[in-house]
This record gives C-alpha cells, sequence and structure tokens, in this order.
C-alpha cells in the first residue's frame, strides 16, 4: 500500500526531473548557438526597445501573408473567386512553377521560424521584466495582425464550411440536419472540403446566428461572406486581450505578460485570424467569463461561459468551474449544488435563447463528435490507435479493423481526458481554479480524438494569465509547434520537394538556417536574467 501511494509521487518526480532537463538543455543550445550567445545581459534598460519586436514581428507576417499569396501556394485554398488575390484565373494551364512554389515555401517557414523567435524573446523579457505598457503592446498587436488580416484564408478551409453553413441558416435549410452540399451548386459550395460537405455542424446556435446573419448582410456573396467571418475573429481576437488584462489584474498578475503569452500568441494570430476560425469567439466570451468570476461577478461570468458554449461546447467546462468555485473553497459538496443549479438554469437560458434566434434547436449536440473522421497522427489517441491496428494487421489479424482499434483508444482517451479534469475540478480551489481549467481544457485537446492547433488557443489563453512553475513551458512548447503541425497540404509538400531542383533546395535550407540564426537585436539581452550560469 505503502508503494501504491507513493507511486504519484516518482511519477512526478521523474517528470519534473526529465522536463527540467530538456528545458535546460534547450536553454543551452539556444544560448550557445544563436546570437544570444553574443550578449551579456546588462541591467534592463526600460520599454523603449518595443519598436524592434514590433517591426519585426510585422516582418515575419509580412512573409507568410507573401508566401501565402503565390498561385500555387500549398499553405491555402487555391481556387478561383475564393480571395481578392494569389488565385489562379478562370482559364489557367499548364505546370505550376517549382521556383514559386519553393519560394512560397521559404517564405512561409522563413516567416514562422522569425515570428516565433521574436515571441519567445519577448515573452521572456516580459516575464523577468514586469509592468509592461499595455498600451503600446496593444500597437504591436495591431501591426502584428494586419497581414493575417489582408492575407487569404490560411492553413485550413474551414472558413468556406461557416460561410455555406451561414448561407444555410440565412435559408432556414439547418446545418445540423444537412450539410453545405445542400446547396448544390451555390459559389457557397465549390471551396468547402468534400470531407465536411455532407457533415452536419457541431458548432452552437449563437453562433450560428452571428453566422447567418454575415450572410444576410454580405447580400448572399460568398466571398463578402468569408471576409465577414474574418472580421468577426479579428473583434473576437481584440475581445480575448481585452479579457486577459481583465483577468491578469483580477488574479494579480502582470497584464502586459498576459497579454503577450495570449493575444500576441502565434497560434491565435495564425489559425484564429490567419484561418478565421470561430474558436476566437468562444475563447474571447470564455476569458472575459472567467475574468468576471475572479472579480467576484458570477451572474456576468455564468452569462459569458454560457455564450461561450453556445459557440462551441467545450466552454462549458468553464460553467462547471464558475459554479464549483462561486462559494470558496470552504464550501461542502452539498453547498456548492445550489450555485451548480444556478449555473444550469443561466446555461438553458441562454441555450435556449440563442437556439430560437437560429432556429434549429438542439441538434447540435448529437454532432459534437463528428470531426472524429479525420485521422491525424497528431492526436495520440488516433496515432495508437492507427498503429495499434496497422500492428495487427502486420501479423495477421485482419479480422480486426483499425476503425475498431480506433475507436477503443478514442474512448479511453476521452475517459482518461475526464478523468483528469475531474481531478483538477475537485482539486482546483488548491492548486488554482484558472489555471486547472485551463489545463483541463488543453488535456481534452490532446487526449480527444483529434488536434488541431486551433483547440489548443481555447486553454493556453488561460494559462497565459494564470500558469505556475513548468506549465511556463509547455505553453511556449505547444505554441511553437502547433502551428507547424497545423500546416496543410503535408503530402503535397513533400512531393513538391522530392521532385524540387536539389540546388533550390540547398539554397532554401540555407535561407531557413539563416533566419534561424541571424541577430534580432540587442534588446534580446533582457530575455536573460542578469546572472544565469548555464551548464557547459
Amino acid at each position: 500500500m505503502h508503494r501504491v501511494r507513493a507511486l504519484p509521487q516518482r511519477v512526478r518526480h521523474t517528470y519534473e526531473r526529465l522536463a527540467s532537463g530538456f528545458e535546460s538543455s534547450v536553454q543551452v543550445l539556444e544560448h550557445r548557438y544563436t546570437p544570444l550567445g553574443r550578449f551579456t545581459p546588462g541591467p534592463f534598460e526600460g520599454w523603449d526597445f518595443l519598436w524592434q519586436p514590433a517591426l519585426l514581428g510585422l516582418l515575419a507576417m509580412s512573409l507568410i501573408l507573401a508566401g501565402g499569396s503565390f498561385t500555387n501556394s500549398p499553405f491555402k485554398l487555391n481556387m478561383v473567386n475564393t480571395w481578392f488575390f494569389g488565385e489562379p484565373s478562370a482559364n489557367a494551364t499548364g505546370t505550376p512553377s517549382e521556383t514559386k512554389f519553393l519560394v512560397a515555401i521559404v517564405l512561409v517557414y522563413g516567416g514562422l521560424l522569425l515570428l516565433m523567435r521574436v515571441w519567445l524573446r519577448l515573452v521572456e523579457v516580459m516575464k523577468i521584466h514586469p509592468g509592461s505598457p499595455t498600451s503600446r503592446l496593444w500597437i504591436l498587436l495591431v501591426l502584428w495582425s494586419l497581414p493575417m488580416i489582408i492575407a487569404p484564408p490560411m492553413f485550413s478551409r474551414d472558413v468556406f464550411s461557416y460561410a455555406a453553413q451561414g448561407e444555410m441558416t440565412s435559408h432556414h435549410l439547418s446545418p445540423y440536419v444537412f450539410g453545405p452540399f445542400t446547396l448544390g451548386s451555390s459559389p457557397y459550395v465549390n471551396p468547402v472540403d468534400p470531407l465536411w460537405g455532407n457533415a452536419p455542424a457541431p458548432y452552437g446556435p449563437l453562433f450560428l446566428f452571428l453566422d447567418g446573419s454575415i450572410a444576410r448582410l454580405s447580400g448572399h456573396h460568398q466571398l463578402a461572406t468569408v471576409v465577414g467571418l474574418r472580421i468577426l475573429e479579428v473583434i473576437a481576437v481584440a475581445l480575448i486581450g481585452l479579457g486577459l488584462t481583465m483577468l491578469a489584474r483580477a488574479l494579480g498578475r502582470d497584464p502586459g505578460e498576459a497579454f503577450v503569452l495570449g493575444a500576441m500568441n502565434p497560434l491565435v494570430l495564425l489559425t484564429l485570424i490567419g484561418g478565421a476560425h470561430n474558436d476566437a469567439i468562444m475563447t474571447a466570451l470564455l476569458v472575459i467569463g472567467i475574468a468576471f468570476a475572479v472579480r467576484r461577478q458570477p451572474w456576468l461570468a455564468l452569462l459569458f461561459c454560457s455564450a461561450a458554449t453556445a459557440i462551441k461546447a467545450p466552454a462549458a467546462l468553464g460553467l462547471a468551474y464558475v459554479a464549483w468555485t462561486w462559494l470558496g473553497p470552504a464550501a461542502s459538496v452539498k453547498e456548492r449544488l445550489v450555485p451548480i443549479a444556478k449555473a444550469a438554469l443561466v446555461a438553458a437560458a441562454t441555450l435556449g435563447v440563442t437556439s430560437w434566434m437560429a432556429g434549429f434547436g438542439f441538434g447540435w449536440v448529437q454532432n459534437l463528435l463528428s470531426n472524429g473522421t479525420v485521422r491525424s497522427w497528431a492526436a495520440p489517441a488516433t496515432a495508437l490507435g492507427m498503429a495499434l491496428g496497422n500492428a495487427l494487421h502486420a501479423v495477421g489479424l485482419q479480422a480486426v479493423s483499425v476503425t475498431t482499434v480506433l475507436s477503443g483508444t478514442r474512448f479511453v482517451g476521452l475517459v482518461v481526458a475526464g478523468a483528469f479534469a475531474l481531478w483538477l475540478l475537485w482539486r482546483s480551489e488548491s492548486r488554482g481554479w484558472v489555471r486547472s481549467l485551463g489545463v483541463s481544457l488543453v488535456l481534452v485537446v490532446e487526449l480527444g480524438p483529434v488536434v488541431q492547433p486551433w483547440y489548443l488557443a481555447w486553454g493556453l489563453v488561460l494559462l497565459a494569465a494564470s500558469y505556475r512553475g513548468r506549465e511556463h513551458f509547455w505553453l511556449l512548447a505547444l505554441t511553437i509547434t502547433g502551428p507547424f503541425i497545423g500546416l496543410p497540404g503535408g503530402r503535397q509538400l513533400l512531393a513538391g520537394l522530392i521532385h524540387a531542383n536539389p540546388l533550390l533546395i540547398a539554397l532554401a535550407v540555407a535561407i531557413l538556417g539563416g533566419v534561424l540564426i541571424a541577430p534580432m537585436g540587442r534588446w534580446t539581452q533582457w530575455s536573460w536574467p542578469e546572472q544565469r550560469e548555464l551548464v557547459s
């Protein structure tokens, strides 16, 4: 029994040792093999340097915009009439240029590498030197966002599905029953990914109401609807920035650091603005709701969290945490039942009103796992299922289908995620409940059937204002790997590189290597403490 009780402590100790070693190794390599090693960390000289990361971030985003503007760029949809520029003409013929293909790759990957470097160093400056002027950080956010506001929808085609569902809603066709292909020969249908052509929508009624309203306001013009959805997500990201500053102040944290970690997070800019995903609206409403809860305004908190749930269902975790912590840590389980009932009442009323506004009832609930048709190695539960299924076939057990094994591993993943979420909720007030909610949302994504980089924003934005200890490292790690996991067209990209001129590939690698090690300015020295000992 003693050994069983000691097991969690051993696991924790092993995790801390491995994570600490990995983090230290990364820091040593970064300091030794990047321009950071040229600087001797000195006294902090104030915030006048912020114009440098502002321009570097703008340059990085502009490179991504440029790379996504080529007619054969693998990072966006190349179809006639889907954006204002960078799309093939209706009578385009011939083989796409190999050189342009490689230039697009170099520009996008170069921009991503530069953006990650600038953001990481700025994050570390904020962590070590609190008290940054948030008014200047808003200027940085605007500058970094501008290229993504202009860019065609990148890294995902989901916004075209949203537009088609909005058109369906405006004509009283239920997206909870039918897929976008129901629109027939409408211009809204052509850009929709065939994978989702006949798939009903899993989104809440508030999003469908907003989606349908944008389709009506656009005059049922497909491209104008897509632009309207992009504008909606830009507003949502601005609300994320506002909510994070509210939440950080309520928690006694530095609002500048939370703002850079969350609102200026590359995942947020690239996928929530660039990809125009509705996760931006859900995250914005959720973080504002949690900020109201920390400020002891629970009714407003429940209203905003309920509205977030009416966009996407995972925000319901926020409702659970607000209700559970309403009365404080001294409350008994029996006493917590009343706040839970209040939360259920507010949620039911909000979902009822928004369902009436959208006009399609609660059919979205049964569609929540519709994205399970996607099989991605980025999701551990799905990767394990596919690996086991293929291994069974390799040893001759053909009777067991990969689909069956996959269903089992995904179910186990959801059960484990649910168990962790319940444990974190139970321990939330001793751990810090906002932080526990953020970790719960990240685990629900990582152990779910599909991991999309924009899903990670749900929890990472909350952790930006509430992280402790090692969570800071994992927040950074998920942020800098997420966009690369989510890049589309992997097979097309690989095939293009295999058949490309080796000299062009060597030149591309050399350019990207230069971006990775090029000095960014003296301001980066303040991203390290003045006295820092690194292992040789």
